[in-house]
């Protein structure tokens, strides 16, 4: 089955994979506080505007993710003190669903102290906070629902999302917080703020790159 893009959000480890038919020659790289998703060097030119986008942002000690520019909107708004819900809720429903072909939906989650995903499809905008794991996909699987995932790590994460039995992958990320994998943060492991980030999988299935960050 293709779903295209999809996120799998838990109250403490989630991930994002890029599934992809039309623009597969894409990889996720990662930064200061952020994983971008971008062309690969032997991609061919597009002007499609949904083809980069940071994909992943750390705010605190939270992640948040998601299939385009709203992950940016989101982040910011929590860091400006606003409700994860209401970040969440006010800025997919400001950008709406993509304006392509097939009218793609936004996606997009939380993982923080309190986890929440989102949807916003042409003809429905849903909220759900998340207490078990929970996935949605852009295409097919386009409301939230109960999903099995279990993962203990960031890096669990981003392997399972990737070798899931959808078709087409071309990269995931996974997130971890809370002190998950606190042997590899930088600093005091107990620190309860401690949050990890691992772009593990790219379209050749090697371990693309591994990073750990620290909140501040």
């Amino acid at each position: 089955m293709y779903i295209g893009r999809f996120i799998v959000i838990g109250p403490d480890v989630g991930a994002y994979r890029v599934s992809s038919r039309s623009f597969p020659n894409r990889k996720a790289v990662a930064r200061d506080d952020a994983v971008t998703i971008a062309p690969t060097e032997d991609a061919p030119e597009t002007d499609n505007p949904y083809i980069s986008y940071n994909c992943a942002r750390i705010v605190g000690d939270a992640a948040v993710i998601g299939n385009g520019s709203q992950v940016d909107p989101i982040a910011e708004k929590i860091e400006l003190g606003y409700p994860v819900r209401d970040a969440l809720a006010e800025t997919l429903l400001a950008l709406d669903y993509e304006k392509d072909d097939y009218d793609t939906p936004r996606i997009a989650g939380t993982i923080g102290e309190e986890s929440y995903i989102g949807i916003v499809r042409r003809d429905a905008l849903l909220i759900e906070q998340v207490t078990e794991p929970a996935l949605v996909a852009t295409y097919e699987k386009n409301t939230p629902e109960p999903f099995a995932f279990r993962v203990e790590s960031a890096e669990e994460a981003a392997i399972a999302a990737y070798e899931l039995d959808f078709e087409h992958p071309v990269c995931s990320v996974g997130v971890a917080r809370n002190g998950r994998d606190a042997s590899d943060v930088e600093g005091d492991a107990s620190d309860s703020d401690a949050a990890r980030y691992v772009l593990l999988r790219n379209q050749e299935r090697e371990l693309s790159l591994r990073r750990t960050y620290r909140s501040t």
